[in-house]
């Protein structure tokens, strides 16, 4: 019980993901914007190549992101939301 408390008191972004877990989507212009802000896979992996070489590769970085699976998280509601409502969410992958 007492290790809980410390390392709740440790996480100073708690209430901020509490908050992106919370939220509903309940307009479809928001969930499309939050389609098209959100990429559907991590953008930062990357290889470096110079004349065709490959020098070195870049991991994806977004795990290290803290708000990271609250974003997939939000992607997805919003995907979930546009299908109810007979949109067509294939150009969002």
């Amino acid at each position: 019980m007492k290790a809980t408390l410390c390392i709740a008191r440790l996480d100073p972004l708690r209430s901020l993901r509490q908050w992106f877990d919370a939220t509903e989507i309940h307009h479809l212009w928001l969930a499309k914007l939050i389609c098209l802000m959100i990429p559907a896979h991590c953008p930062f992996a990357r290889d470096v190549k110079i004349l065709g070489r490959s020098l070195f590769s870049v991991p994806p970085l977004c795990e290290f992101n803290p708000f990271y699976a609250q974003f997939i998280s939000l992607r997805l509601k919003s995907l979930t939301y546009l299908a109810e409502h007979d949109e067509d969410v294939t150009r969002y992958f």
